[in-house]
């Protein structure tokens, strides 16, 4: 069972891993599948040595696996619960524009912004 405290250093870690914007652009293309430093790097015109540094950091914080392929290392998201945590999140906060359609449209989130005014015509 997690304590407060290893709840709030899991906190930190995700928070860390999602503070550099180079880092985030680096997990939205995990999201999407494995990678490859060198890959990762021409996808998003990044070098190969910020690259790395970014993937050591999100493997210190537990984000991201490294399994060495040969002469290669292909990187991907440790669990496929945490990479649908990370989906969810993303979409979550997406949903808080309240300008911004709500994605889910089967929402039964209380007070939804996307939805007051839908629960505000049918009343």
């Amino acid at each position: 069972m997690l304590t407060i405290a290893s709840r709030v250093d899991v906190m930190n870690r995700l928070g860390r891993a999602m503070a550099d914007p180079t880092r985030s652009r680096i997990l939205l293309s995990l999201l999407e599948g494995p990678g490859y430093p060198a890959q990762l790097a021409r996808d998003l015109e990044l070098t190969r040595t910020n690259v790395s540094n970014h993937l050591a950091c999100l493997r210190g914080c537990g984000i991201v696996v490294a399994e060495p392929e040969g002469r290669q290392t292909r990187y991907e998201i440790t669990d496929p619960h945490l990479a649908a945590a990370l989906v969810a999140l993303v979409n979550v906060t997406l949903a808080v524009d309240e300008d911004a359609p709500c994605i889910d449209p089967a929402c039964g989130v209380a007070d939804c912004p996307s939805h007051r005014d839908d629960k505000e015509a049918r009343a």
